[in-house]
Formats: structure tokens, sequence, C-alpha cells
């Protein structure tokens, strides 16, 4: 695979002064059709054998391109506010948006490389992060990020001289470094998001074969005629028309009296502040996933479970449409950041689930994008459960009949109108396109890692009680 850049590739001064102006002007106007076009971000992973030049040809890409415009970000080792999140937490919060160039330099594959070079990881394991990148690499290109690998090589004699000059100690052996990214590179190059390799000997061949391939790929992106406007079609079911409707299926009239209520809500919270302030909750951290059928009570159950815990622990993040800062990214970004810090707990009221019942039923996202959805969000929700994340998710059903009856007792309670919309009353009109979301959601989504808890929920006391259970037992389980 690196025979070709182990050769002595060479560009004479003379033909590198006439040829550099031209690709730089040429660069530059590329990036401003990219800012223009708006459509999509491109984002560059540099990446290669140590003294092949790739900080070098970052640097020259930030000269040529317009740096307002060029997010560079280069990742060393993790910092403690990164290690407390998900392993790819740190990459997303740096994804360029819409209409601008990235450039990551020793991103998500640097890792995985090094571990396998130092023996630290085995073939399962190498494997798995493998499948793990190949699988982001395909989220983003499906989102639309134009994504460009380029592996920087040089031979083990070259290395050994550059070395050698600059005074730098070999930060891993030449051959093994080279074996396992030549597996690397070859097990994560995709069609969508092949690996070029840049022979790295001669710094003005280099740069012009960087430069040369950027702008070829730019180009070819912007010449893509753009996909025809999009008609939205009701959605259909996923599942077959006799399968089991498991909401339908809920006794959704749970009895439990008031006094009942106060009793198993004083122990429950109780048992909830006691486990939150254990030694080794520090080392968890919680997310709560609430969905649910309009005035089914969600943000009721979310109270129920913050006070009972300490204000400076958790947040609760109410999820609305997309601002234009979220809609310029890839549609799971506006989730990760949000994400809690170890010993903390986060409560999304509406959630990444989103994509895969309202956009669905209402027509905002494309049929490929909300199908793949459910793959997306199984992805991420085990990469949340592997670092020590906690995933509760909760659907809280309520009957038509009850959701009537708590619209119109909204509507004579002055405190309360603003819990109620026209929107509302227009999601009603649609409940069996969402029952019917709901059902393949479940279906779908319900993993041994982060299983659904349906709520039966026409009775506010039994469900907030259920909530408060449920979370409590599954942070014992993990301790």
């Amino acid at each position: 695979m690196f025979e070709s850049a182990n050769l002595d590739h060479r560009v004479g001064k003379s033909a590198y002064r006439r040829e550099e102006p031209k690709l730089r002007e040429a660069l530059l106007d590329a990036q401003y059709d990219v800012q223009r076009n708006g459509g999509f971000a491109v984002l560059i992973l540099v990446a290669g054998v140590q003294g092949a030049g790739r900080g070098a040809a970052v640097n020259l890409l930030n000269e040529w391109m317009d740096p307002r415009h060029v997010r560079t970000r280069a990742f060393g080792a993790p910092t403690q506010d990164e290690r407390e999140r998900p392993a790819l937490w740190r990459y997303w919060l740096a994804l360029p948006p819409r209409g601008t160039v990235g450039v990551f330099f020793g991103a998500w594959h640097e890792a995985p490389i090094m571990r396998r070079v130092r023996g630290e990881s085995s073939d399962d394991g190498f494997a798995h992060e493998i499948a793990q990148i190949s699988r982001l690499e395909q989220m983003l290109g499906d989102e639309g990020v134009l994504l460009l690998k380029y592996w920087f090589h040089v031979s083990k004699k070259e290395q050994k001289k550059r070395l050698k000059k600059e005074g730098e100690k070999l930060e891993a052996p030449y051959g093994k470094f080279v074996s396992v990214g030549e597996a690397f590179l070859r097990r994560t190059s995709t069609r969508e998001a092949p690996w070029t390799v840049i022979p790295g000997s001669d710094a003005r061949y280099r740069d012009l074969a960087f430069g040369r391939h950027l702008l070829a790929s730019i180009r070819e992106r912007l010449a893509r005629k753009p996909a025809p406007a999009r008609i939205p079609r009701p959605a259909r079911a996923l599942q077959p028309p006799d399968a089991l409707n498991v909401i339908r299926a809920l006794e959704l009239d749970q009895a439990m009296s008031r006094a009942e209520y106060r009793d198993e809500l004083d122990k429950w919270q109780a048992r909830l502040a006691a486990l939150s302030r254990r030694r080794k909750f520090g080392k968890l951290a919680v997310v709560g996933v609430f969905e649910g059928n309009d005035a089914a009570g969600k943000g009721g159950a979310i109270r129920r479970l913050t006070s009972a815990l300490d204000a400076r622990r958790y947040d609760t993040i109410s999820i609305a449409a997309p601002s234009e800062e979220e809609r310029a990214q890839p549609y799971l970004w506006r989730f990760w950041r949000r994400l809690p810090r170890l010993g903390r707990f986060a409560f999304f009221d509406r959630s990444w689930y989103g994509r895969v019942l309202v956009e669905r039923v209402e027509g905002f996202a494309a049929s490929a994008d909300w199908m793949r959805a459910y793959t997306e969000i199984n992805d991420f929700e085990q990469a949340l459960s592997r670092h020590g994340i906690v995933l509760v998710k909760y659907w809280l059903a309520i009957s038509p009949q009850e959701q009537l009856r708590r619209f119109r007792a909204r509507e004579k309670v002055s405190f309360k109108r603003f819990k109620i919309t026209p929107e509302d009353w227009r999601n009603r009109k649609k409940w069996r396109a969402y029952e019917e979301a709901v059902c393949d959601m479940v279906e779908r989504t319900s993993t041994s890692i982060a299983p659904w808890t349906l709520v039966e929920a026409n009775n506010k006391h039994y469900a907030r009680i259920k909530v408060l259970r449920t979370v409590c037992k599954a942070i014992e389980a993990q301790l």
C-alpha cells in the first residue's frame, strides 16, 4: 500500500514556483464556493508516519486558505473534561458546520493505531474500534460531510534522517507502526471516505499533491447536482400488520391513592438522593430520556427526580426545533454536546428520538434519514453505555380521552395556558401515525443496554413513582 509513497517523488523549485500560486488561488476560490453553497462541510483528517510533514502540510493549508473559515484542531491526550465523556465526544464538539472547512490532526484514528502498536488492544478490540470508526464515518457521509482522509508517508531511512535533524525521539517503531497503519487503512478505506496516501519525501511534491487532491475533491462535490426537492409523504409503519402494538397492550389506568403516592414519593426520592451521594457514583453519569404523548406528564416526572437532587449536579434539557447553529451540524451533534460529566445527571425532555417520531410523522426528514437514524441512535447509546453512563428511557403513554381532558383543563387554568398550543391540537389529529412510529421506535431501539420503559401515565401519581423506581434500580444495578 505504501510502495509508491516510498519512491523518491520530486518537484523542482521552478515548477513549484509556477504551480503553487495557481493552486493557492484555486483552493481559495473553492473554499469560498463551499461557503456560498452552504450545503456541506469539508472535514480533513491528517494522519501518517512521524516525520512525514503532516504539521507542515496543515500549516500550509491554513496559509493557502482563508483561516477565518478553517477550523483546525490538533487532538493530544484527552483532558480531564474529555475523559469524563465518551471517547468520541471531543470530536463531535469540534465538527465544522456546513459551509466551512475543518482539519483534524490526530483524530479518532490515532488512538486505536497506537494502542495496537503498543500491544494494548487485542485482535477483537482492534476490530471493534475499526467497526465503530467505520460507522461514525458512514454517518458523517450520510449527513452530507465531505470526509477527506490523508496519510502522509516516508520511508524508514527518510524518517530516521529527519528525526535526527530535528532532534526528535521516535514515538513508535517504524515497522510495527507501518504494519498496523496499513491494516487500519485497508479496513477503514471505503468508497465514500477512502484514504489517500501522500508521499512526503519531498516537501514540494507533498504540498502540491495534497493541495491538488483536496481541490479536486471539493470541486467534484460542488459539481454534484442537488437532490430534487423532497415531497413529504405519510410515513408507513415498519412492523407487519399483525405485530403486537406495545402501546395498546398497556393497561393505562393504574391505581394509586394520594396517600400511597406521598409515601412512595418520600421513599424513592430519599433513595435517589442517597445513591447520588455515594462515592462510587462519581464514576457514573445518568442520562434520562423522556418521550411521550403531549400532556402525558414528562415535565412533572422530571421535576420529581430533580427535587431529590442537588441542583448543582443535574441539567434539564428541553428539546425544541433545532436552531440555525444546530441545523448546520449532523443531527446528533446537539445531543452529544449536552452529555453530562461523570457524577452528574442530564434529563432530556424530548430527545434524539425526535427524528423517528415528529420528523418522521410530519415529513421533516426524508424516509432514508429517519430509517437510518435507528442504527445511528443505537450506536450513540452504545457509546454512552460503554463509558459508564446509565441510560434510562421512558415513553409516557396516556389514552386519547385522558389527553383531551388534560388539554381542556390546561386551557381553563391561566398559569397553565403556556402548556397547550395549536400544535398540540394538530398533533392529536395524527394520533395513529404517532402510535405506529412509537411502536417502530421501541421495536428497533429497545436494547439490552438501553431498554425502553413504557409508563402507564393516565394516573400521574403512578407514572411518577414508576419513573423514580426504575431510575434508582438502574443506578443500583450499575453500582
